[in-house]
């Protein structure tokens, strides 16, 4: 199961680093939860969740993102930005869905989550 993490996030950088964002950090931790990229574009500071899915059988890879994975994300980013002094930066939330359907990888990058 992690090793899918890894392979996701791997390719999530790979993807984001060709939209010209700038990889801070991977698997950033914090007693709140796991952020799994943090990146940068520009002066904005964002924080990327990652879901690779091999079928759609149980949603969409953004479907598994709850509130409750949010609250966390949001918890973790906010100790980062505390940790390095950058609170006072933009910054925004995520998400790299990667989806494997009919032999075919599908990425899509959703900009500025909520729920």
């Amino acid at each position: 199961m992690r090793q899918k993490g890894i392979d996701g996030e791997l390719i999530a950088s790979d993807f984001l680093k060709k939209l010209g964002y700038k990889i801070i950090t991977k698997n950033f931790h914090s007693r709140f939860g796991e952020v799994d990229i943090i990146a940068s574009r520009g002066r904005t500071i964002v924080f990327v969740e990652v879901k690779l899915r091999y079928n759609n059988s149980f949603g969409t890879p953004l479907e598994s993102i709850t509130r409750s994975k949010l609250e966390k994300i949001k918890k973790t980013a906010l100790f980062y930005l505390t940790l390095n002094n950058k609170a006072d930066s933009d910054f925004r939330f995520d998400a790299v869905e990667i989806l494997y359907q009919d032999g075919r990888r599908k990425i899509n990058h959703v900009e500025n989550i909520t729920l």
